[in-house]
């Protein structure tokens, strides 16, 4: 996630500063809470009472990708070669409860993963407002797909401060809904930029993740690591080591 543009977080988020690390690093993670539903959780995250619960999902699809089709998310310096990718075109419910098709640019080792995933997801009812590979925007701007909402993994790209390759580099990540689940930094910033009204993590939208609820547990029953749990709290990118 691009450090180029920052945005200063209000000053009660700030009291319990540590370290800067950036978004897309995993962290000692702090232990995660039991396994139980957050109150908070809204109706399309708590899920069984939506509609589109009883939706089946979309036949999910994947293929072999090429540089070309990566386009400017890959380069050839990049930690993986084209070979090892896969596109992968789930359905998924849009925030107008409609049914959707996006795709995502996984390791081809996480594409089972990744279709049963959002296939649950889909089954939930737990609501995506977009899905489209991030060569969909100018260079590959990581901070304009995260403004836009839009839901991606594959990106070639490093961890700004630390000249490692980010987890998306290796199409081992997602970041979903990453607006309304922004990252945070205790050194006093988050992203993306148009982020700050979702800094409040008792807001019960559709999409906004909350710990323990049926949305995070279909990525973390699976063995993925939930940024959310991190110290310095990363709500939208799910890893799989």
């Amino acid at each position: 996630m691009s450090l180029r543009r920052r945005v200063a977080l209000p000053a009660w988020l700030l009291a319990a500063a540590v370290p800067l690390v950036h978004c897309a690093t995993a962290p000692q993670p702090a232990a995660p809470p039991a396994s139980t539903t957050s109150s908070s959780v809204t109706t399309a995250t708590s899920l069984s009472s939506s509609p589109s619960a009883s939706r089946p999902p979309a036949a999910a699809a994947a293929q072999p990708v090429t540089a070309a089709d990566l386009g400017t998310t890959w380069r050839p310096e990049c930690p993986v070669q084209p070979q090892q990718l896969r596109r992968v075109e789930v359905g998924y419910v849009g925030f107008d409860g409609q049914t959707h098709r996006g795709a995502l640019v996984v390791h081809e080792d996480l594409v089972p993963d990744v279709i049963a995933i959002f296939g649950q997801l889909q089954r939930l009812g737990y609501p995506v407002d977009k899905m489209r590979t991030v060569d969909n925007y100018s260079d590959a701007d990581d901070e304009l797909s995260m403004e836009d909402n839009n839901t991606s993994a594959f990106n070639c790209r490093r961890i700004p401060g630390s000249g490692d390759w980010s987890p998306h580099a290796y199409g081992r990540a997602i970041d979903i809904n990453p607006l309304i689940n922004p990252c945070l930094y205790t050194s006093g910033y988050f992203e993306p930029q148009n982020a700050a009204v979702y800094l409040d993590r008792g807001r019960t939208d559709p999409g906004l993740l909350h710990d323990g609820d049926p949305a995070e547990r279909a990525f973390t029953d699976r063995g993925w690591q939930w940024g959310g749990y991190w110290r310095t709290p990363d709500y939208q990118h799910f890893e799989r080591p």
